[in-house]
């Protein structure tokens, strides 16, 4: 079976911590695999939340999940406390990616490393948009 092999930017420019709540667990005593979409939304709307934007408006534009794709490497744990870093790269017209890396903070162990495709979205009109310049320049440089 091929594997999702995923190639992480070198920079990485927010990280936040998210403890692993006991609700997280599923039966198997570790981290369930649906909560790591869960965290990358919350640190998605922390990095969001960083440079003054929302979801709702990405300067101007929505954005719009197009795509996932995560990566397990270790089990995390009920207390365990994860640094989640987030970037964004690959920027197309209409949309672009945000990477995670998912770290155990006491080990430095890499848990997960994730990848979402955001598409910039008008909700009134149910139609893509073009990225807004003013986040784009954020990251390319």
């Amino acid at each position: 079976m091929a594997r999702i092999k995923l190639q992480l930017p070198e920079q990485f420019i927010f990280k936040t911590e998210i403890p692993v709540r006991i609700a997280d667990i599923n039966y198997g005593n570790h981290l369930s695999n649906d909560v790591y979409l869960s965290y990358m939304h919350e640190a998605r709307m922390q990095f969001f939340a960083h440079f003054g934007y929302t979801e709702m408006n990405l300067a101007g534009a929505s954005v719009i999940m197009g795509d996932t794709a995560i990566v397990f490497k270790k089990e995390c744990f009920y207390g365990d406390v994860l640094t989640i870093e987030v970037t964004a790269a690959d920027f197309g017209s209409r949309s672009f990616d945000l990477y995670y890396r998912f770290t155990k903070k006491d080990t430095n162990e890499t848990a997960c490393e994730a990848k979402t495709g955001m598409v910039c979205f008008d909700y009134t009109e149910r139609k893509t948009v073009e990225v807004p310049e003013e986040f784009r320049e954020l990251f390319i440089k």
